[in-house]
C-alpha cells in the first residue's frame, strides 16, 4: 500500500505543470542599455539634468508571477555627471552626496504589486548619503524577448521624486529645489 501511495504521489508530481519561476537578469550597463538619471530645478528658473555613469545590479522577473519580482542596484555616487566639472565636484562634496563618506547608494526591493499586465508599484529600501528610507514608485514593463545575439532581455522604466532633506541633504538651492526626480531605465540580460 505504501508503494502504491508513493508511486501515485510521484506520478502526480511529475504530471503537474511546473510552477513558474522568476529568471535572473543582469542589468546591461556594459552595453549602455540602462540609465539612472536625475532632474532638479535650479533656483526655480530652469532644470538641471544629470545621471550616474557607474552602477550595477540584477533583477528577478517572471511575467506570469510578477509579484515574485525583485531588484538590487548599487550606484557609485562619485560617478555623478551633470555635464559640468565644477558642479559635479560640488555634488560630490559633503553639501550633497558626500562621496568620501558614502561612496555608494543602493536600492533593494521589498515587494512588487502589479496594477495591470505591464505596470506595477515597486517598493524597497533606498539608501543615499548614509540614510535608508522605504520608498514606492510606479514602474512599467517596456518589453522582453530574444535579442540578435542569442540572449533574452527584459526592460523596465520607473520614476520617483525624493525630498533631499529626507536624506540629510540640506543645502539651500531655493524653495523650488527641495526635491529631485529620479528616472530609471533598466534593461537586463537573462543569465
Amino acid at each position: 500500500m505504501k508503494k502504491l501511495l508513493l508511486a501515485t504521489g510521484l506520478s502526480a508530481a511529475l504530471l503537474m505543470p511546473s510552477l513558474s519561476q522568476a529568471a535572473t537578469y543582469e542589468i546591461d550597463t556594459q552595453g549602455a542599455h540602462a540609465f539612472i538619471q536625475f532632474k532638479i530645478q535650479h533656483l526655480g528658473y530652469s532644470w538641471l539634468l544629470g545621471r550616474f555613469n557607474t552602477f550595477e545590479g540584477q533583477f528577478e522577473w517572471d511575467a506570469k508571477a510578477p509579484e515574485k519580482s525583485s531588484i538590487q542596484v548599487t550606484i557609485d555616487t562619485a560617478s555623478v555627471d551633470s555635464n559640468h566639472a565644477e558642479r559635479d565636484k560640488h555634488l560630490r562634496s559633503a553639501d550633497f552626496l558626500n562621496v568620501g563618506k558614502h561612496p555608494q547608494s543602493t536600492f533593494k526591493s521589498t515587494g512588487y504589486k502589479a496594477t495591470s499586465a505591464n505596470e506595477g508599484v515597486l517598493s524597497g529600501d533606498f539608501t543615499l548619503n548614509g540614510v535608508t528610507k522605504a520608498i514606492s514608485f510606479p514602474v512599467k514593463v517596456v518589453g522582453e524577448g530574444k535579442d540578435p545575439w542569442g540572449g533574452y532581455r527584459a526592460g523596465f522604466e520607473g520614476k520617483t521624486t525624493l525630498k533631499l532633506a529626507d536624506y540629510g541633504i540640506n543645502y539651500n538651492l531655493g524653495p523650488a529645489s527641495t526635491e529631485v526626480e529620479i528616472e530609471l531605465h533598466v534593461e537586463g540580460i537573462r543569465k
